[in-house]
């Protein structure tokens, strides 16, 4: 007997052709209907999502006040009724076959703490040549055709599953949302319209130091809609500059940077003398990187009174 999988979809003030394209794809998955749940969680929008779910019996919409994909998802895995949980962006289209595949990964591999698979792009708009090096930073990827699984090491695996679509054994989050509900080292993902990131890393990270094992799994896919805007040269340079700030901190949180801290007064030197590093003013890519160089810079920078 399969175990009741919870899709849970995190949303802010979505597109509605977009978020229309999502439920879609739930619509047609190959998963009987009986077999999950679907709640969306409306994280604060500017005016309440209302979207129809009717097609989906058992279906609940509810509301998260405190801004943060973060909270968003806290409050979507404590209002879950299953044992499984699917994490869907709003932007995402999941393979027909893709809940059916989750429910027998975990059901045959009882190690499985958290899983996740190929995430391809869907543009709106032609994208420039030079994009898919950044693929990456915008929850894109595609690692083949075999299995990949990871256990604790110390680093953070090539093979984690990233936020788009990802799988998640409740079980296996116990810890993470304890230390979420008690405030405890919290790496916050994307609130409001800031795009810092790590939330599904900081998870992964939490899984994985508990015992469990995660894993890509090729079977796992979904096109992932990538609107005009976030190909912009200008976005992808703001996108990489607050990711990477964000995956220093969280690796330091979790006492595993391989970098050594900076002192503050060195930052502008620092960012100055990449500048001519990467060559930034020589065109759109080399101007990105060196985005993404100042915000690692930034995320080394000791803290005063920094606990991890």
């Amino acid at each position: 007997m399969t175990d009741l999988l919870s899709v849970i979809i995190p949303t802010y003030n979505p597109d509605a052709n977009r978020l229309a394209k999502t439920l879609t794809g739930l619509q047609n998955q190959s998963l009987p209907l009986s077999l999950w749940e679907l709640i969306l969680v409306d994280n604060n929008s500017s005016s309440p999502v209302s979207t129809d779910l009717s097609w989906h019996l058992n279906h609940k919409i509810i509301r998260e006040t405190e801004q943060g994909l973060t909270y968003a998802r806290l409050k979507g895995f404590n209002e879950a009724k299953g044992q499984i949980l699917v994490l869907v962006d709003d932007d995402n289209i999941l393979d027909e076959y893709y809940l059916q595949n989750v429910a027998e990964a975990f059901r045959h591999q009882p190690k499985l703490g958290a899983i996740g698979g190929k995430s391809l792009p869907l543009f709106e708009s032609p994208p420039p040549d030079w994009l898919p090096q950044f693929y990456s930073s915008l929850a894109l990827r595609d690692l083949g055709d075999a299995v990949l699984t990871a256990t604790w090491n110390n680093s953070y695996p090539t093979c984690a599953p990233i936020g788009a679509g990802i799988a998640l054994r409740k079980d296996a989050l116990k810890y993470y949302i304890k230390k979420i509900e008690t405030q405890q080292g919290i790496i916050t993902d994307r609130k409001g319209d800031s795009l810092s990131s790590g939330g599904d890393n900081d998870i992964v990270l939490e899984i994985l130091k508990a015992g469990w094992q995660v894993a890509y799994l090729p079977n796992l896919s979904l096109q992932h809609i990538i609107p005009a805007q976030r190909v912009e040269a200008n976005y992808l340079a703001r996108l990489i500059n607050s990711s990477s700030n964000s995956w220093v901190q969280l690796l330091q949180s979790h006492g595993i940077n391989p970098w050594p801290q900076i002192s503050g007064w060195t930052l502008g030197l620092r960012k100055a003398k990449a500048w001519f590093t990467y060559k930034a003013w020589q065109n759109k890519v080399s101007y990105i990187k060196w985005q993404g160089a100042c915000g690692t810079f930034d995320g080394l920078v000791k803290k005063r009174n920094q606990t991890f």
